[in-house]
């Protein structure tokens, strides 16, 4: 969940960041609007409607408050997003400390992967600063590889290379899901019958012939779980492997 929520005087806004701004006490009497009631509205709207149509004022108006009320909190959409981000990574359930590197980061990649499809407008929020909750998480990998004798950059290195696999295959399922959606077709078998035509003929020319095998052999086309175990554990493997020598 977002930071502790309290009172924004507008003349600090571009002086102290807006974490710092929520951890100070808010005044008596507290106000019904809280930043947590922002998130969670702005992220309801993101869900359902896609992050274009998040407004200040479409925000106010699901809150039911005055177009200028959430203003008290962020000074407008980029801080907003922050908030919203920071709820959605609050979701996320940490590996256990008892796990060891490879567990830990296994389990990380997987939860992670669980919450951006479950908010896939996240996977566009590539200009949000760093929130609370989202650098939990690199702390979380740190923490787990900190054992294994390795300096900075190599910890920080492979804790990249795991997430860098887990928003490349989770940008991947989320972009087929949007073209079944705007194609109209309801399930990966309805999208290879609507392609059947273009892939024929693409396959019939013989420059692809690995390619005309896997369509023939291949068994998880419609698994997406298993694909994107098997990847995490070649990732992991090669990581495994290079820790070893």
């Amino acid at each position: 969940m977002p930071a502790q929520e309290g009172h924004v005087p507008s003349g600090d806004r571009d002086e102290v960041s807006l974490w710092e701004r929520l951890e100070r006490p808010a005044p008596a009497p507290r106000t019904t609007l809280t930043a947590r009631r922002i998130a969670e509205a702005a992220v309801r709207i993101a869900g359902a409607e896609g992050l274009d149509a998040l407004t200040m004022r479409r925000l106010a108006a699901e809150l039911g408050v005055a177009p200028m009320a959430a203003y008290r909190y962020v000074s407008g959409k980029d801080e907003l997003l922050e908030l919203m981000v920071d709820f959605v990574y609050g979701e996320l359930d940490l590996p256990a400390e008892a796990m060891d590197w490879r567990e830990a980061m296994r389990t990380l990649a997987l939860r992670i992967r669980d919450v951006l499809l479950r908010h896939s407008w996240v996977t566009r929020a590539t200009w949000c600063a760093p929130t609370p909750n989202q650098l939990a998480v690199p702390e979380r990998a740190l923490d787990a590889l900190s054992g294994l004798g390795l300096d900075a950059d190599t910890a920080m290195a492979v804790y990249s290379t795991v997430t860098a696999y887990v928003h490349g295959a989770v940008d991947a399922e989320i972009g087929l899901t949007q073209m079944l959606r705007v194609r109209g077709w309801s399930s990966r078998e309805e999208a290879r019958s609507g392609l059947a035509s273009q892939m024929t003929w693409l396959v019939n020319t013989g420059r692809y012939p690995r390619y005309e095998q896997y369509i023939g052999d291949a068994t998880r086309k419609d698994d997406p779980q298993w694909q994107f175990e098997t990847g995490l554990d070649c990732v992991l493997d090669g990581i495994a492997a290079r820790l070893d020598a």
